[in-house]
């Protein structure tokens, strides 16, 4: 199994818009991050699909080791 590519040290505070879907980069390799560019192709990676069911400020995880995909749950921090 291939290890994601640290992408940042903090996570990705991106503003998202209600009735919008998001394509969450999980292999860590997309030029836009935090989303996905494509960059995965040939890989065992995907994106991860947000829907925003509100507009508000959301963190997408930037180190790609969170448990609970796409959003930041601490783990650049451990």
């Amino acid at each position: 199994m291939e290890k994601p590519v640290r992408a940042s040290d903090t996570p990705y505070a991106t503003a998202v818009e209600a009735g919008k879907s998001y394509y969450w980069c999980s292999c860590g390799k997309s030029k836009k991050q935090p989303f996905c560019d494509g960059s995965h192709s040939g890989s065992e990676f995907s994106p991860v699909k947000f829907d925003a069911t509100e507009s508000k400020t959301v963190y997408f995880c930037g180190c790609k080791a969170t448990k609970k995909q796409p959003f930041c749950d601490g783990s650049h921090s451990k």
